[in-house]
């Protein structure tokens, strides 16, 4: 049986290095670099936040070298006047994807005291000055999504009341976005009511990666820029050498199935098959059909987040039954709800491939799990947003921005 391999050269994009797969992360091969700053600032790393949000942690560089996969690209006689004014703190939600985000943009994160009392309150106080500043905030609202929303709203509270010129909400995973519409009758719309508590905390922007829906942008009475996380996957998935012939894009249902076409449209222009799910309860999913034909093809289903996987599961054993010769399953969100990791470690899949919005704890890896970073999208993200009014940066349509 035929399967997927790496093709000898690595892929033209500096989101994603050669690698070698190890216990379910790819670590870079490739000789360290000096860290070429648009600023000329060495990255310090920071001590990990300690706060019970799974086990966060840093990966720990030389002090003066950084992987290849977080070298800016920006030579260091490049400067802006406005730089200096830029600031970049980070929850305690994902740590390690803010440091990664600093390094690619050659700056270092800014100090904040972040603690919870004994009764779970949060207190927030930044440790250096942001007056006139704009000011990025990271924070996914990733489980547990109620304690991370709300220390965001409090950074963003923080950072107004210490006179911030521009807060910008940096959010890699919006949480409660599921929640966009009534299918129900006497159902909450949670996701416009986050919208109204960002906007209401302070936040002037807000920054999101593969929102639920689209809709969910019409929620914010403030811009907000989409960014895809597709650009990373397809990264990667361009480095294995596969004929265009064998490969089918499968949405695992069919609210995906505009996701779906756009990501088969770049890989080779890729047939599309479509999942017909019937869901009789939240997180409960019972496949029924499949439209398209996968025998003896290699088959790569696309959605934007997993959480219990019960439904990329379920779609992969129908893939499976109908003669798919290889299942591959592309999220950007891995939120990975008991049971997930089961259900996705058990076989079905060649390989699971996912970013690192939301941090993967140590005893969720396994052999079929990829992670890829998804650092340099928001950096070069972040420097766009924040030259917008120069005049001489590339066009957000080049970062596939919405």
């Amino acid at each position: 049986m035929a399967s997927l391999i790496f093709s000898p050269a690595s892929s033209s994009s500096a989101m994603v290095s050669s690698s070698s797969l190890c216990r379910g992360i790819f670590i870079s091969n490739e000789p360290r670099f000096r860290l070429s700053s648009r600023n000329g600032v060495r990255c310090n790393l920071v001590e990990p936040l300690k706060i019970n949000n799974g086990k966060p942690s840093i990966p720990v560089f030389n002090e003066q070298t950084i992987p290849s996969l977080l070298t800016s690209k920006y030579p260091e006689n490049f400067k802006n006047k406005n730089d200096t004014r830029l600031r970049i703190f980070s929850g305690t939600a994902n740590p390690t994807l803010s440091q990664e985000i600093a390094c690619y943009m050659g700056l270092e994160l800014g100090k904040i005291n972040i603690k919870r009392f004994a009764d779970g309150e949060i207190y927030v106080q930044l440790k250096e000055s942001v007056r006139g500043c704009d000011v990025y905030l990271v924070q996914p609202t990733s489980p547990p999504a109620n304690e991370n929303l709300m220390e965001l709203l409090i950074m963003i509270d923080a950072c107004r009341r210490a006179s911030a010129k521009n807060i910008t909400a940096v959010i890699p995973y919006f949480g409660y976005a599921r929640a966009d519409r009534k299918t129900q009758g006497r159902e909450s719309i949670a996701a416009k009511l986050v919208a109204n508590l960002i906007t209401q905390a302070g936040a002037n922007r807000v920054l999101a990666c593969d929102l639920h829906s689209g809709q969910s942008m019409g929620y914010f009475d403030i811009p907000v820029d989409h960014v895809h996380g597709q650009p990373v996957i397809l990264d990667y998935l361009a480095s294995k050498t596969v004929s265009s012939g064998d490969l089918v894009v499968v949405s695992p249902d069919v609210g995906g199935v505009a996701r779906a076409r756009a990501f088969a449209k770049k890989l080779s222009d890729a047939p599309l098959a479509i999942v017909d799910k019937r869901r009789h309860g939240h997180n409960v999913a019972e496949v029924m059909n499949l439209i398209g034909d996968v025998k003896g093809k290699v088959a790569v289903m696309v959605d934007d987040m997993i959480d219990t996987a019960g439904t990329i599961a379920k779609g992969a054993e129908l893939l499976h039954q109908e003669g798919a010769r290889e299942v591959y399953a592309c999220s950007t969100h891995a939120v990975f709800s008991p049971p997930a990791i089961e259900r996705l470690s058990s076989g079905l899949f060649q390989e699971v491939i996912i970013t690192n919005t939301i941090p993967v704890m140590e005893q969720n890896y396994f052999p079929q799990l990829t992670v890829l970073s998804v650092a340099n999208l928001l950096g070069e993200t972040i420097w766009r947003v924040h030259d917008d009014c120069s005049g001489g940066i590339e066009p957000f349509s080049s970062l596939g921005i919405d």
